[in-house]
């Protein structure tokens, strides 16, 4: 009868014990929660704040262009191809900001934990995905501005090999770039202050609040809770 009696109590005690731990598990996910949004917050302003300058950038963009082609000459060749090339990129660079912006305001905070990564992993995917991207623009800041009046049969040899040479420069840089975008890269330094700019450091923070609720779970479950 005592060992009956034992059980029943030992029973009890231990459903006490994992409704609290249940409690605990929903208030630390809650706590986590708005932890992640206020880390996101910063990424909505970032985002909202980026999508209004390139709204500005690529009207000034489209102006230049508009009137390079209405003025045109051959002397407007290397401009055009630039500035095309530019703001067809940043174009690229705003529907990604848009698009970022809508995700990090459409996370389901109400879900799984699984599903809540998944999407802050997708955002992360894409910021990187953004910056690679936005990388191939840069050569053409350094031909925007030459021209078939004087460039290259005005100019001595010294201007050519310094234009070949910066220009160069820049399209390796740019490729180094590129290939160094990557998921893989996240647990560098200096690949997380690169993509920071966009956003990388808050959707980073984010994940890594969820990376501590899983710890906490995975403690419990290692003993035996």
């Amino acid at each position: 009868m005592e060992n009956t009696e034992l059980i029943t109590i030992w029973k009890k005690q231990n459903s006490k014990i994992e409704k609290i731990v249940a409690i605990n598990e929903l208030l630390l996910k809650e706590v986590i929660n708005e932890k992640a949004r206020i880390s996101l917050k910063s990424l909505i302003t970032l985002k909202t704040t980026g999508i209004v300058a390139f709204v500005l950038y690529l009207l000034l963009l489209s102006y230049a262009l508009l009137y390079a082609l209405s003025h045109y000459s051959a002397a407007w060749n290397y401009f055009i191809v630039s500035v095309s090339v530019i703001t067809l990129i940043n174009i690229k660079g705003f529907a990604d900001y848009v698009k970022h912006l809508v995700w990090a305001n459409n996370i389901h905070y109400n879900g799984s934990i699984m599903e809540i990564q998944q999407q802050l992993s997708r955002l992360q995917l894409s910021i990187i995905s953004h910056a690679k991207t936005m990388c191939f623009q840069f050569p053409f800041y350094t031909t925007f501005y030459l021209t078939n009046k004087w460039f290259p049969q005005d100019v001595g040899l010294g201007y050519i090999i310094f234009q070949v040479a910066l220009t160069g420069s820049f399209i390796y840089f740019s490729y180094w770039l590129y290939k160094n975008h990557k998921p893989e890269n996240l647990d560098k330094k200096w690949f997380r202050n690169m993509i920071a700019g966009s956003g990388g450091a808050s959707v980073m923070k984010a994940m890594n609040f969820y990376k501590e609720l899983e710890a906490f779970n995975s403690d419990d479950q290692s003993a035996g809770i």
